[in-house]
């Protein structure tokens, strides 16, 4: 199979290709959701899912744009998501330098995140916020409430399973009283080591909580921890590591925010422009060695090894992997910001407007969003490029897809472990 025609390789040719290798290997084990996104990328922008005709006003020439899937696991379907977040962003930045924090799981407390992802997940957004705004209203330390974005990513360079938080975090915080703003310290947010040892024990206590509960399930490998005191011993393990927490140097005003956030929002473990080739059942794609700098490098997996690093990374239906805390949590954002901009000296942004925290969830089917000219708009004509298209016609969409091994509709397998499917 050729590479898309919208110009090199892409997700959605592998999937479409190498799909009936995966199943052959993984389809027991392969739960509806994962079904769904697999099939969502693959239709994604082709007639399976209908689209428009348009035609110029002046010179007559016609074209046809399908429509997208909106999937926040497509890598075609960011784009336009990204830049309709940051927009509705950008009134809230402050003219403050800003802190770039990660909370990173230990590998042996990744494991069982995966088979128990809904609730780890959360635990990693309860852990790392409430050290967060714990620390920052310590008066030894920053003694103000602070605020900040949480996102998460599950993903290493090479696709394996890699849970962190990515928190962008303003240099400062309302007094405890809010009678002012109390700004970091110059290139200095919060200490590290303390940050790293609070999230341990934070997080560790709220694991064993969920196992007490029995909110947590073991599969496989993990199954052994079923019993308590293998359970604890991975505890005492997991306590004698430390955890990294990283906080990068801080930079710049809003605009500069606005162009950090758009690098960690709206990403998918594996975008379209590191895929290299695929031929003869194997899938090459580009990759960075964190442990050798950086270090550019090439990766060849099997196309049904590929397929299921990807999947490991499909969130659970309804989770929000962006969230906001402290001063910028939804409740309480617009007063809040415009406290902490009366401090600071600034004036409220015209286009502030509240907003709910609902950008990150998956959508319907919708129209093509390949630019802001969409077919409600009526774009420039690519040949002459003085008229202007219009829609003519509707195109429906097609419910079986030839490139599609299982038609839509057809009864996916059932799962066959305990796993987390949700």
């Amino acid at each position: 199979m050729t590479p898309s025609t919208r110009g090199g390789l892409e997700l959605a040719d592998v999937i479409r290709t190498y799909l009936p290798d995966y199943l052959a290997v993984y389809g027991a084990t392969t739960s509806a959701q994962r079904m769904r996104v697999l099939r969502a990328i693959a239709s994604c922008r082709t007639a399976a899912l209908g689209g428009h005709k348009r035609r110029c006003d002046h010179c007559g020439h016609e074209e046809i744009a399908y429509n997208s899937c909106r999937n926040r696991h497509c890598p075609k379907c960011q784009a336009a998501a990204r830049a309709d977040w940051l927009e509705s962003r950008s009134a809230e930045l402050l003219p403050v330098p800003y802190y770039h924090v990660v909370f990173t799981l230990p590998e042996v407390i990744g494991s069982i995140a995966l088979q128990n992802k809904r609730v780890l997940y959360n635990m990693l957004f309860q852990a790392a916020s409430k050290t967060l705004l714990r620390i920052a209203a310590d008066p030894g330390h920053l003694g103000a409430q602070i605020g900040f974005l949480a996102v998460l990513h599950t993903w290493g360079q090479n696709l394996m399973h890699h849970p962190h938080l990515h928190c962008v975090v303003p240099g400062g915080g309302l007094s405890p009283d809010r009678s002012q703003w109390v700004p970091c310290k110059d290139g200095f947010f919060l200490p590290v080591r303390v940050l790293s040892k609070v999230f341990r024990g934070k997080f560790l206590a709220l694991l064993r909580r969920a196992y007490r509960s029995g909110k947590l399930q073991f599969q496989g490998q993990l199954s052994g921890l079923r019993q308590p005191k293998a359970f604890e011993r991975l505890i005492s393990a997991a306590v004698r590591n430390d955890w990294i927490v990283y906080a990068k140097p801080p930079f710049g005003g809003p605009q500069q925010v606005l162009k950090y956030l758009a690098r960690y929002t709206h990403r998918v473990a594996i975008s379209n422009s590191r895929l290299i080739s695929m031929a003869d059942g194997k899938v090459t794609f580009g990759w960075k060695d964190y442990a050798e700098g950086n270090r550019k490098k090439t990766m060849t997996l099997s196309a049904a090894e590929f397929l299921r690093r990807f999947l490991m990374h499909v969130l659970p239906s309804g989770f929000m992997r962006i969230r906001h805390f402290g001063f910028l949590a939804n409740r309480s954002r617009r007063t809040k910001l415009d406290l902490c901009r009366q401090h600071l000296g600034v004036t409220n942004p015209s286009n502030d407007r509240p907003c709910e925290n609902r950008e990150d969830r998956p959508q319907a089917p919708t129209e093509c969003n390949d630019s802001a000219d969409g077919p409600r708009h009526h774009a420039r004509c690519p040949a002459c490029k003085s008229g202007r298209l219009v829609t003519v016609e509707v195109i429906p969409r097609v419910m079986r897809h030839a490139c599609f091994p299982i038609t839509w509709g057809t009864p996916l397998p059932i799962m066959a472990t305990g796993w987390d499917t949700s």
